[in-house]
């Protein structure tokens, strides 16, 4: 019979993590004395010493190293083993709320979602449609159960499935600039003009310009195609999704302007959720649905 706790390895990790032991105290939001007690246990139990206390900060020994780093995978498989138990308790839900987000090509994720909940009539989507950095801070305060957008994959409460990459154009209308259009456009050139930004619909928005030319005369819209409209009109500058102005492009309805100053942009879209939450048996299932389609596209 194991006589150590999932506790007292917790202990030993925030321990070494920290380099002490109040500074783990407070990390797990325990008493310095239950944390020394903690690893006091654990040398007691293996006999022999786990940390070096002779310095200033408290250091593990080589066997203390060799646990902690069997220690942390012990964890990690103690927290999938309870996500899983919460699972299975959860049921099958009766709404999931999924966020849409404004680099999306609408009809084909339309689609996916439609033919799975199709199959899944219990079950209602609540479906919303956010722009820029919303998504994400919908995902982040446990506002939505999935997004489709892109994600900060160093963020290692998240998990995604890659479903495309969406590149964004820089475009005006013929006749638009008053002058040619070279790879050498630059932007005090552009200040003179209008530029049509999509409204971030976060609470509070990220520090980051979006391709936002400071300096500029702005006009804000609230997605692409409205945006995509008033550059067709002679009215703004802007980028697009390559995909939504393929056609015009071709046609001559939309010059691009990408150049050395003004490159466009490739960004990551995926499917994108909480991976240190619970998830029910039909948000599973949907996750499982969305691997097969990115495996099938």
């Amino acid at each position: 019979m194991y006589k150590f706790t999932l506790q007292d390895l917790l202990c030993l990790v925030a321990v070494i993590q920290e380099g002490s032991f109040q500074a783990a105290a407070t990390t797990l939001n325990r008493s310095h004395a239950a944390v020394f007690a903690g690893l006091g246990k654990l040398e007691a139990q293996f006999g022999m010493a786990l940390l070096d206390r002779g310095g200033y900060r408290v250091r593990p020994t080589q066997a203390g190293m060799s646990l902690y780093d069997r220690a942390q995978r012990l964890l990690h498989e103690a927290e999938s083993f309870s996500l899983h138990a919460r699972q299975l308790a959860m049921g099958e839900e009766t709404e999931l709320r999924v966020v849409i987000g404004d680099l999306c090509p609408r009809p084909q994720i339309l689609n996916i979602l439609s033919k799975f909940f199709a199959t899944h009539p219990n079950t209602r989507l609540q479906l919303r449609f956010e722009a820029v950095s919303g998504p994400m801070e919908r995902l982040l305060e446990e506002d939505a159960d999935l997004i489709f957008h892109h994600v900060d994959k160093t963020d290692p409460r998240l998990e995604w499935l890659d479903l495309d990459c969406i590149s964004l154009v820089p475009v005006v209308a013929p006749g638009f600039l008053g002058f040619p259009i070279t790879d050498a456009i630059t932007p005090d050139q552009m200040k003179r003009f209008t530029q049509c930004i999509l409204r971030d619909t976060a609470r509070q928005p990220r520090d980051h310009n979006y391709f936002v030319l400071s300096g500029s005369h702005q006009c804000t819209v609230a997605d692409h195609q409205m945006k995509k409209e008033i550059i067709l009109q002679g009215m703004a500058w802007g980028h697009l999704p390559e995909f939504m102005v393929e056609e015009e492009l071709q046609s001559g309805q939309l010059l691009s302007i990408a150049g050395r100053h003004f490159p466009g942009v490739t960004e990551e879209l995926v499917a994108g959720r909480r991976s240190d939450r619970p998830h029910g048996p039909v948000a599973t299932h949907l996750w499982e649905y969305l691997e097969e389609q990115a495996v099938m596209s």
